[in-house]
């Protein structure tokens, strides 16, 4: 009798009962040498995807490094395509998917955060889009350009959501002359709306996580990071936001960026990087959330998913620079590898020289 009732309280009774047990699993050692890079480029964000030729298809931002980093991705940036035999990489350079299409686009000069998605026939690429109408920068003018000159402030107000489509990973992309996630005036996201992240339902309805900024009144400047929702039946759209209130922001929560959506049996899952660490107690870090509906969100029992420090498989442990843009790759339903964004130095964007695209392998106990 006492072992049923063992059994029943192990493997019946929903795990909900017990706490909610990690939905990504453990991070195990980051292949040195893996993931990719560029020389004479900037690289950050990837997004992977396998296609059917049974390679691993990354799409990624890259701008030249004759620019600073931050904030040289907001008016030049441009997603490429890399390819690997193994989600591990390392990857090759394949070709540009998004390049610079001219000024009188919504995203003629500017195409970053990527993220892949591949549903039926086609290969779905969400990223965030700008446009300036001034001159192009390049390797003897750079200095020119910093945060308050008329090239990022251009280019901050013009970040919009937007979406390409392809029937195949090498191209061609099919670009929309319209973004599909606007601004909305006196909402969280007044001011721009950028960090896509979508998850293609079975029915090809999708739900769509989002960072936007509201304006401050009478100023050229910004709120901080609030994270959104919104909905529509195709990826196409139209796109609905669902509620005026954020699912994060500085007062619900805690300020976060660069959400990353996926679900499993158990439901909805959410990677981001707490920006101030007041949820997971360490800045910078990543931190997961849960939901049973993508709407009303509640933080994992331990919800601090990484750091910054990253074991590699050559034995040694390192602080990164910096470490973002988190996406997990599913394979045969369940996460397998931990993709980021990294940088030397120490820490901050005006502190690294090299930038690349590192993945995890990730240990599944369940």
């Amino acid at each position: 009798m006492f072992n049923k009732i063992l059994y029943f309280m192990l493997f019946i009774i929903p795990m909900q009962l017990f706490g909610q047990a990690s939905a990504l699993g453990e991070l195990g050692q980051a292949p040195v040498g893996g993931g990719f890079e560029m020389d004479g480029y900037w690289v950050w964000g990837s997004s992977v995807v396998k296609g059917e030729d049974d390679k691993y298809h990354m799409y990624a931002s890259r701008w030249p490094d004759y620019l600073k980093f931050h904030p040289g991705w907001m008016i030049a940036s441009e997603i490429i395509h890399a390819v690997a035999d193994t989600p591990e990489g390392p990857y090759q350079f394949s070709d540009v998917a998004l390049g610079d299409r001219g000024a009188q686009f919504w995203d003629g000069r500017s195409c970053h955060n990527p993220k892949i998605v591949k549903h039926n026939q086609a290969y779905i690429l969400f990223y965030m889009g700008s446009t300036h109408p001034f001159e192009k920068l390049n390797e003897h003018n750079a200095d020119l350009l910093t945060l308050e000159s008329k090239w990022c402030i251009a280019g901050r107000w013009n970040k919009r959501i937007g979406v390409a489509i392809s029937k195949s990973p090498y191209g061609p992309w099919e670009r929309l002359d319209k973004p599909i996630l606007d601004v909305k005036p006196n909402s969280f996201y007044s001011f721009l709306t950028s960090n896509p992240s979508p998850l293609i339902e079975e029915d090809g309805s999708v739900i769509l996580l989002f960072k936007g900024r509201s304006y401050q009144q009478d100023s050229i400047t910004h709120s901080g990071m609030a994270i959104g929702m919104a909905t529509a039946k195709s990826y196409r759209g139209p796109y609905t936001v669902t509620s005026d209130e954020p699912i994060f922001s500085a007062e619900t929560f805690g300020e976060v960026e660069d959400p990353h959506l996926w679900k499993d049996q158990q439901g909805y899952h959410m990677i981001a990087k707490d920006m101030t660490g007041k949820i997971v107690k360490k800045r910078h870090a990543g931190l997961l959330a849960h939901s049973q509906d993508a709407k009303h969100w509640t933080l994992d029992k331990d919800p601090l998913a990484y750091t910054r420090t990253v074991r590699w498989d050559d034995g040694h442990e390192q602080l990164q620079g910096q470490l973002e843009r988190p996406f997990v790759l599913i394979e045969e339903n369940r996460p397998t590898h931990l993709f980021f964004a990294t940088m030397d130095g120490k820490g901050g964007f005006h502190n690294g020289k090299k930038s690349w695209n590192m993945v995890i392998p990730l240990i599944n106990k369940q």
